[in-house]
């Protein structure tokens, strides 16, 4: 499996620390950097829905339990070895590499890494140097993520918490743990330039927990960063906000010269509005932002979303690599025959005897592998904006009229990208999506999710892609061509109407 893009990698170098440097980041020798990567979710934190699992099998300790019931508990300790040296590669770090991303972002499951009684599991730590070691080998950085806290720290699946409760603001014990297990992993690679930095805790206290607790998380990252600091001096430490890392109020004051603050975005408008809030919080502290994951959506919404964080000086890490059946991801694992009866037994009685289960479990161990999964180069090419497959109207550039648009009658849009001054509707009367951005599994609009720019003749819009004006077909909201001409722009693509028109998007003629 090999990389399609020509876009021009930007190797990690290991020269010096990743720092803070004003309100962006810098690597070793000083160099501005804007981050692209890509984060290794479901490795060492197995999340329910990147199997296909509902209730039942959402968290690892569910997911775990399945895998236990229906093919006997020797065979699970067995199973789980061969994931975690199967899943994630040397191949897959190679092809991160290869596509042209930076680094990788690692979830952490506690229980991987730190027993009962916050004793290290070397086991656990030595899947962390051996990714890191391919890291250093393919010149990608590693941002350390504990996505599952002792105690967990969201009370939802995705954290591994035992009672579905956010226990490490709850229990001192977890707390301590927690504070215990900075530590540890500080101390072993505070020398690690490898190591791009520390991302605390991933997503925690949402919903009503995030009112409940906000102090407590001030807090525990104040604790959390005198724990780091007293043995690690060097590493770039990240904050996520409360409620899925949206929630920012808790950042009233900077906490460490050397740190970063993280958001999440997914299934929201790709706009300006969405972010402002953590725009304004870059200024008020001086501090850089990253957005720290965000996909599961359509190749239309990659491309604005990301285009919209790198206008605004913002690096990135796109949610996840790898996961079972899916458009909406890089790689993407065949589900063996015989699956869905593993699916449908995680929320009752086992579908499939024990002989049968093992049988498709070690088929779902070979089709991890990246050699035997699907390539989906469209993602990447979405993602970094290199040749994508499709643009849509409303992913034009974010650099402000006479810049990225022109438009003799200026009707900003309620439905995205209010703070411009281009008409963008819906393609099709009547009833639409409360929310057109909703999408989970990447499948194609449908009509009453389609949104057209409004043009007259000679406005224009222009699209940073690199594309070539011939290769591209542009459409209206029924996918007729529509009457626009297509010439090279600043950036890229100008695209011209040549009278009234109501633009879709952007294709490759090549792309069917």
């Amino acid at each position: 499996m090999t990389s399609t893009t020509t876009f021009t990698p930007r190797p990690a170098t290991f020269d010096g620390f990743v720092r803070r440097e004003g309100t962006g980041l810098v690597d070793g020798a000083g160099r501005p950097l804007l981050l692209r990567g890509v984060g290794l979710g479901n490795w060492l934190l197995p999340e329910g829905y990147m199997w296909g699992f509902g209730p039942g099998a959402e968290s690892p300790r569910e997911i775990e339990a399945l895998v236990a019931r229906l093919a006997g508990q020797d065979y699970a300790t067995t199973f789980w070895r061969r994931f975690r040296a199967t899943f994630i590669t040397e191949r897959d770090v190679a092809t991160i590499a290869a596509s042209g991303f930076d680094h990788v972002r690692l979830p952490i499951n506690a229980r991987v890494v730190q027993d009962d009684d916050g004793e290290p599991v070397e086991e656990g730590y030595a899947l962390i140097d051996q990714l890191l070691e391919w890291c250093r080998e393919h010149r990608l950085w590693a941002l350390l993520d504990l996505h599952g806290a002792p105690g967990g720290q969201t009370g939802t699946n995705i954290d591994d918490s035992p009672n579905g409760k956010p226990e490490l603001f709850l229990d001192e014990r977890y707390r301590n743990l927690t504070l215990r297990l900075w530590r540890d992993l500080a101390t072993r690679y505070a020398d690690e330039t490898v190591v791009l930095g520390y991302d605390l805790l991933n997503e925690p206290l949402p919903d009503e927990w995030q009112h409940r607790h906000a102090d407590d998380l001030a807090a525990l990252y104040r604790d959390l960063t005198a724990e780091i600091r007293a043995v690690d001096t060097h590493h770039l430490i990240m904050y996520e906000g409360s409620h899925w890392a949206t929630n920012w109020d808790v950042f009233t004051e900077v906490w460490d010269d050397n740190s970063a603050l993280q958001f999440h975005k997914y299934w929201s408008p790709p706009d300006r509005p969405s972010i402002v809030r953590f725009l304004e919080t870059r200024g008020r502290l001086g501090l850089p932002i990253y957005m720290g994951e965000g996909g599961e959506n359509t190749l239309e919404w990659l491309y604005t979303a990301f285009r919209l964080y790198e206008s605004e000086g913002i690096g990135w890490n796109f949610w996840p690599w790898k996961k079972v059946d899916t458009r909406t991801s890089p790689v993407s694992v065949p589900a063996p025959d015989g699956w869905g009866a593993v699916v449908a037994s995680a929320g009752g009685e086992p579908a499939l005897d024990a002989d049968e289960a093992r049988r498709v479990l070690d088929e779902l161990l070979e089709a991890v592998a990246i050699e035997h999964a699907v390539w989906q180069p469209d993602v990447v090419a979405a993602l970094l904006g290199e040749r994508p497959a499709v643009v849509p109207v409303w992913g034009f550039g974010f650099r402000g009229e006479g810049e990225s648009y022109k438009v003799g009658s200026p009707r900003p849009s309620d439905v995205v990208r209010s703070d411009e001054a281009v008409t963008l509707t819906f393609a099709a009367d009547g009833e639409h999506p409360e929310n057109p951005f909703a999408q989970t599994d990447g499948r194609p609009y449908d009509g009453a999710e389609v949104i057209v720019a409004e043009l007259d003749a000679g406005d224009w819009l222009e699209f940073e892609v690199e594309w070539e004006p011939g290769e591209v077909e542009v459409v209206d909201g029924a996918g007729a061509p529509a009457p626009v001409t297509v010439t090279r722009g600043t950036r890229g693509l100008r695209v011209t109407a040549a009278a009234a028109t109501r633009v879709a998007s952007l294709r490759r003629k090549d792309v069917r």
